[in-house]
């Protein structure tokens, strides 16, 4: 009997974990948007600021792995809402914060909240929905990733201008609050059949070594790439997290229970799945960054407009989705993954071609459609064919590191994106400021490149209006407006100019992963390690004699999984403690 005829309304589920993951996504986007209304409201230092917004995609990243696991451990439903419940309690913290250091020690624990409950949503799906319907499931799930990150910036403009920055947190209670009440009702208890000991000495390795590679790259541009503190720099930083890392592998090899188990990574099409996952995100985190100061900062777009500007791709990605999971049900997804990447890099360069300093929303619609109709082809077969690969006894460490490579690919995203576009924006304003100052009077050339040579220090942190070149005192105010202008149209053009390379890294990442696709067999492997710890065995002789006819050895305390009904009672033999 297919596992999905053991819970009458999986779809109903599936909505609820939607809801739940949606908020949790929504967060990575919807605060940059308050950034300055918060700095304003809790005097905040810069650094203070960035660590609202850096301290929970960090701990966010280095819990990932542990989490599914423990999903393994505890169940996958509990770590949903325990998770869940204290993203929520966070939530209300961040809102009431009355300091900065309020404000981040909160977003750290909602960072905690968020990997609890985010590898979840996969193993659930796959328990849920047979196998000819998990590519639909799939597409709809992921396709909150692409809802929550473009409609984030919009939302969040919206709440701060309307009523305050502590709304952006605030509004996290009412949906945490619904998505658990109905998790209880309506998403079953589901165990993969495997109850593993923790894995201390790996929960260590693995979540200091992520945490401190995540740290040097995101904070690897803010400090120029150099010095931190104390003589510690940013690349000795990224080098321990990645020795760490190294200790990490070997650790596991020779544990009898690892936190991740690397036989995972034996299956050819999960490890193309990890990549093609880090590489995705990377993209997507390029691409918001870079539309969004373009849009705001350059194009002098409000917040709500700018938001609005990308609703295309958001339409165009959530009617696409479920019908290329569809399609990754019924066929190979190998060629709809291919198709989607490399239609998604042909929607990135379009932004990039259209963009000018006399763009408008309807400028950017075409190239933004066909992006999010690349988007939408992608996260279907990308979490089917990754799931798929991997034993369901081995579904939360799977996912778990599914999602791990995204959210490093986000974060790796950002960094290099942002290193990239700073280093051009740098050496175009300097050269554009010193065109633009042939205009102008001779006493207000030298204080006008000289604005723009702090902006270029700045970096990123430079806006319309606000460009680092201000008026000099004493200009006559019949030149005031002109000044304006020039500022403004500087750094517009200069800006514009550096997408091209920074987009253009992206573009050659998902071609890359296009090809990649290659790699891929056309028609999926027969499902023998799922047969092997799917059906129940009726004797331990039986299954026994099932583990020695599959190819490859039955993790241990593998056992059958089994989903009982919202409410319902467990069988005995599932390992329900508590949930």
């Amino acid at each position: 009997m297919e596992r999905a005829m053991r819970h009458p309304r999986p779809w109903l589920a599936l909505a609820v974990m939607c809801l739940g993951t949606f908020a949790v996504l929504l967060d990575t986007t919807i605060v940059n948007v308050a950034l300055p209304s918060i700095i304003t409201g809790l005097h905040a230092s810069l650094d203070q600021a960035l660590w609202v917004v850096n301290g929970y995609l960090l701990v966010f990243a280095a819990l990932l792995i542990l989490a599914g696991r423990l999903g393994d451990l505890l169940g996958p439903r509990r770590m949903f809402t325990a998770g869940l419940a204290l993203f929520a309690v966070a939530s209300a913290a961040c809102g009431a914060a009355a300091s900065p250091g309020e404000l981040v020690a909160a977003r750290v624990i909602q960072g905690v909240g968020a990997a609890a409950l985010t590898p979840q949503v996969m193993v659930i799906i796959q328990q849920l929905f047979p196998r000819e319907r998990m590519g639909v499931a799939f597409g709809v799930s992921f396709s909150m990733v692409g809802l929550a990150a473009v409609s984030g910036p919009t939302l969040g403009g919206v709440l701060t201008t309307c009523l305050s920055w502590r709304w952006v947190f605030y509004v996290n209670l009412p949906v945490a609050a619904a998505a658990i009440a109905l998790a209880y009702a309506f998403v079953p208890q589901v165990r993969t059949g495997r109850r593993p000991r923790l894995d201390v000495p790996g929960v260590l390795l693995a979540s200091a070594g992520l945490a401190a590679v995540s740290c040097g790259v995101i904070e690897g541009q803010r400090y120029d790439w150099g010095t931190v503190g104390h003589g510690v720099t940013v690349t000795e930083i990224i080098v321990a997290g990645v020795a760490l890392l190294a200790c990490f592998a070997a650790w596991e090899r020779r544990h009898r229970e690892p936190l991740m188990p690397l036989g995972l990574f034996r299956s050819g099409t999960f490890t193309i799945m990890v990549v093609l996952s880090f590489l995705v995100q990377f993209a997507l985190q390029s691409m918001l960054l870079v539309n969004s100061i373009n849009l705001q900062s350059a194009l002098g777009f409000t917040a709500v407009r700018a938001g609005l500007t990308g609703l295309p791709l958001t339409l165009a990605m959530t009617a696409l989705a479920p019908f290329a999971g569809r399609l990754t049900d019924r066929f190979s997804g190998k060629y709809v993954l291919m198709g989607g990447l490399a239609v998604y890099a042909a929607g990135i360069a379009g932004v990039a071609a259209v963009s000018s300093v006399q763009a408008t929303s309807l400028t950017f619609a075409p190239a933004l459609v066909v992006a999010g109709l690349g988007m939408g082809a992608i996260f279907a077969p990308l979490a089917t064919m990754g799931m798929r690969a991997a034993p369901p006894a081995l579904a939360g460490a799977a996912s778990g590191v599914l999602n791990t490579g995204r959210q490093l690919g986000a974060t790796f995203g950002a960094a290099i994106t942002g290193a990239v576009l700073a280093s051009q924006l740098a050496t175009g304003l300097h050269s554009r400021a010193l065109a633009a100052a042939r205009t102008l009077p001779t006493p207000v050339r030298q204080p006008f490149v000289a604005g723009f040579a702090r902006a270029a220090r700045a970096g990123l942190q430079v806006g319309r209006g606000q460009a680092g070149a201000r008026i000099p005192p004493g200009t006559p105010a019949a030149l005031v407006p002109r000044l304006e202008h020039l500022i403004n149209d500087v750094f517009a053009r200069a800006y514009i100019a550096a997408m091209h390379p920074a987009l253009a890294i992206s573009v050659a990442a998902l071609l890359a992963g296009a090809l990649g696709c290659l790699l891929l067999p056309r028609t999926p492997a027969p499902a023998l390690a799922h047969q092997a710890v799917s059906q129940p065995a009726h004797s331990p002789q039986q299954a026994a004699a099932t583990a020695a006819a599959e190819p490859g050895p039955v993790p241990p305390g593998a056992e059958p999984p089994v989903i009982s009904p919202p409410g319902g009672r467990v069988p005995a033999r599932a390992h329900t403690s508590g949930d």
